[in-house]
């Protein structure tokens, strides 16, 4: 009789049964071994592998570059870096809109290469027959609706979503066509705090908000803005808990200066550095 490990990573399911607990979902992005390794051990509940990396990590100016291979490298390292959240990636620009084949295998790389437990798409009711496609294979989504950075030039901009009651509607009923087509979990992104409480209220399946107010099932920021590292573009929705963009450039302006000044401290660093090499060297 075979035996099977107990599974220590969070499911789908307990992401599920938290919003029936009333119980809120903490999300934060991550991108590499190191933040997902200090985000796991502070009890995070996921991890989603953004593509949002495209401007936080490689420098572009929107998320539209990122590719397949940049997704599946970094969503590896993540889950090398983590055992406890649920991992979930993003499906980056054209890896699911062409067709549902397309995005089916797209989704099946994240899990077979990467070791992900779910994909993160972006749309609405146009994408629903991809979104049933994929999770009839056994794959989880979550959905995402309101600003979808994915179609920034088509909304012409980062702006809230769902502002008039016709918009609102929409939203509205593509979050239940979402449901219904086998989503696990829906991102409602930068739209206004009433419509995400209605919507909330509307789905059995988790909301997960950013820039969407208070009342979703949980809510989610990207960690280099949150803790102050990327300061290029910050959302006013977001809450800096730490500026570490400034405490790192105070940190190395001290090494720096310890090195052109030739500190005390560097200067025994490399003096007891050679003293082990000569013993070594003499075989001590």
């Amino acid at each position: 009789m075979s035996t099977h490990n107990k599974i220590s990573r969070k499911t789908i399911l307990d992401i599920k049964k938290m919003k029936k607990q009333g119980e809120k979902i903490a999300m934060l992005t991550a991108y590499d071994f190191g933040m997902a390794s200090i985000l796991d051990d502070s009890d995070i509940d996921i991890l989603l592998v953004g593509d949002s990396l495209g401007m936080v990590v490689l420098g572009y100016d929107s998320t539209l570059p990122v590719t397949m291979e940049d997704m599946i490298r970094h969503t590896q390292a993540v889950v090398r870096g983590s055992s406890k959240a649920l991992v979930v990636t993003d499906m980056p620009f054209l890896s699911y809109q062409t067709s549902q084949e397309t995005a089916l295998v797209n989704a099946g790389c994240f899990l077979k290469e990467a070791n992900a437990q779910a994909v993160k798409l972006e749309g609405g009711r146009e994408y629903a027959d991809i979104v049933h496609k994929i999770t009839y294979a056994g794959i989880p989504v979550m959905a995402h609706l309101g600003l979808t950075p994915q179609s920034v030039h088509q909304m012409g901009g980062y702006k809230v979503q769902g502002k008039n009651d016709e918009a609102a509607e929409k939203i509205m009923q593509d979050a239940k066509i979402l449901e219904e087509a086998g989503a696990f979990s829906l991102v409602l992104e930068c739209v206004p705090e009433k419509l995400a409480q209605e919507i909330t209220e509307a789905l059995s399946i988790p909301t997960i908000g950013i820039g969407a107010g208070v009342h979703c099932d949980g809510q989610v920021l990207v960690v280099n803005d949150m803790l102050g590292i990327y300061d290029k573009m910050t959302p006013k929705f977001v809450k800096k808990y730490v500026n570490l963009n400034l405490e790192i450039k105070k940190a190395v302006k001290s090494y720096v200066k310890e090195v052109k000044t030739s500190s005390s401290r560097v200067k025994s660093t490399v003096l007891n550095n050679r003293l082990l090499d000569r013993r070594l060297n003499v075989g001590y």
